[in-house]
């Protein structure tokens, strides 16, 4: 049995813990969850210090006033561990004024009845002086204790359910907290059902106070050691939330049913509907064209939606929600606007025509026309400028096929034939030239879009060398990326031409003297790949392409 010696030192920690924690908490403001540990902190302390007084006092009159009080920190603790439980997880939301004030209905009654308690017995049957250890026992059986009590035990739970979730997190840290947190609340509440229970010889005390020592330890712990406030769960769920909200596609999710469950903002302003009316309704009523829609994957085509601002095309794909036993549960459905894409398009597919067919027709109108009003040098040089103009065609229409290629797909090929066909191809182009081959990647594979990228390194080092150009040539594999490098003995590429591709842009004042560079650089960059450019010893340049390997795809055999 608990006596007064015993009881007030244990109640003294008590407090000193509890200050502690509440100190490292407050210093911790505006970190989500601070303000609302330090109330429980707080509301354990009054609870504690006011049993100190009620130890103490020497007249039942006293004892019963520190009673009524001991309710002010009993009834904060459970608020405060819901509202805790809401802002660390994230769940702040949900934490207005309105809902606190109801969360305070309760407790503020209760308070209001420990005080005056002299005019019924809704919290307090009676008060009894046991004289063998001079403590007062209240028999607490009214009504309205029992709703305080399934009242302070609800709002427990509801905490704990909020963040059983840590439990699972993958980061070690939060799994901590969690574990501190559980142990700082349950020892003190298994406390008091126990006492409640009656299993405990406290002789009528409630020994709740003295297992706050134990939860104040706990949160000194988790403070300092697993950085409680310091590294918070809290906006997981709200960078989840907001990423869903704020992301440029529209989303909208469905049930299994086909109801619409959400939408984000970008899907409000594309299908021009008001959430408040379209949560809830068949998902048939309010996006267009429904029946078209795969059950997961993307559509086939596009979907045009029309508002009052016009009507857009959209790439849709449908991502099916499973849940934890793989039964289908819903499906996210979102929304991409391709109609800038189809414009650059329809664009490129215009310039294509242009540069494959106008400039072309143009160029050998002016060869023949210079043919047959001179043969002067003069003449000669308009020729070769009209040429450049047609291979500057004949580049832009490489470039335009790049970015076709690249959009459509990687399609692996061997590295080792096509360097080798590039390699071929612009030897018979430039037969002054003498290059070198050597390949030690058999089984590499890349993305056939790249031979304009070798093609091209092949071109500038064969163009821009000197008289009898020497050009080497070697393809490897290092670590899965296949290493293709491009070395000549020329008079090397230009630092003027190589700031221009660092800078990655061009204008008016800094422009390049070519797209075959451009070329070799973007195709690399579509691959996911690098592009390097150093100086050969002792003349010339060194060009290094790293792309990734590929899986080369079966043969027709299936092998």
């Amino acid at each position: 049995m608990l006596t007064t010696s015993v009881l007030v030192p244990l109640l003294f920690l008590s407090i000193a813990m509890g200050a502690a924690a509440a100190i490292l908490a407050w210093r911790e403001r505006p970190e989500p969850g601070a303000t609302p540990l330090v109330w429980l902190l707080f509301g354990q302390s009054w609870w504690s210090m006011c049993l100190v007084f009620k130890l103490r006092a020497s007249t039942l009159a006293s004892k019963l006033f520190w009673t009524d009080l001991e309710w002010v920190g009993v009834v904060i603790v459970p608020v405060a561990w819901l509202l805790f439980a809401l802002e660390y997880t994230g769940r702040d939301e949900y934490i207005t004024r309105r809902r606190i004030a109801l969360l305070a209905v309760v407790p503020v009654l209760t308070v209001v009845l420990a005080v005056t308690s002299q005019y019924h017995d809704l919290l307090f049957v009676r008060p009894q002086t046991l004289e063998s250890t001079d403590i007062v026992r209240i028999e607490e059986g009214g009504l309205w204790y029992w709703v305080i009590a399934g009242y302070t035990y609800l709002l427990g739970a509801a905490g704990i359910l909020l963040l059983l979730g840590l439990l699972r997190s993958k980061a070690v840290t939060f799994r901590s907290q969690a574990v501190a947190l559980f142990v700082g609340l349950l020892i003190p509440w298994s406390t008091n059902a126990l006492h409640i229970a009656g299993a405990l010889p406290t002789s009528g005390i409630d020994p709740t106070p003295i297992a706050f020592s134990v939860s104040g330890v706990v949160y000194v712990g988790a403070l300092t050691q697993f950085r409680l406030l310091g590294t918070s769960p809290a906006p997981r769920k709200r960078a989840r939330q907001f990423v869903f909200d704020r992301m440029r596609e529209g989303a909208i999710v469905v049930d299994a049913n086909d109801n619409v469950v959400d939408m984000n903002d970008s899907c409000v302003g594309i299908l021009d509907v008001d959430p408040r009316t379209t949560l809830g309704a068949s998902a048939q009523a309010v996006i267009p064209e429904y029946d078209r829609l795969p059950d997961d994957g993307p559509l086939d085509g596009h979907l045009t939606v029309g508002t009052e601002a016009g009507s857009h095309p959209y790439d849709v794909m449908v991502t099916r929600i499973d849940n934890i036993r793989g039964n289908e549960i819903g499906r996210v459905i979102t929304f991409h606007d391709v109609s800038r894409h189809l414009r650059q398009q329809q664009r490129l597919q215009v310039l294509n025509r242009t540069l494959r067919h106008n400039i072309r027709t143009e160029t050998n109108i002016i060869h023949g026309y210079v043919d047959r009003f001179a043969s002067d040098e003069d003449a000669q040089i308009v020729k070769k400028r009209a040429l450049r103009i047609e291979e500057l065609g004949r580049k832009g229409r490489k470039a335009i096929e790049l970015f076709e290629n690249g959009r459509a797909g990687a399609n692996p090929r061997p590295l080792d034939a096509l360097v080798a066909q590039c390699v071929r191809d612009v030897r018979e182009r430039y037969p002054r030239a003498t290059f070198s081959y050597d390949s030690s990647a058999d089984d590499a594979a890349v993305a056939h879009f790249l031979a304009p990228v070798f093609s091209n390194l092949l071109e500038n080092a064969a163009e821009h060398a000197s008289d009898d150009p020497n050009v080497d040539v070697t393809a490897r594999v290092e670590d899965e990326t296949a290493v293709v490098v491009v070395a000549d003995d020329g008079p090397g590429i230009g630092e003027y031409e190589l700031q221009v591709l660092d800078a990655g842009s061009e204008n008016a004042l800094q422009h390049g003297s070519g797209l075959g560079l451009w070329i070799a650089k973007w195709g690399t960059e579509i691959a996911g790949g690098e592009i390097h450019f150093t100086e050969n010893e002792p003349s010339g340049s060194v060009v290094t392409v790293r792309v990734p390997c590929l899986a080369e795809p079966a043969d027709e055999d299936g092998e």
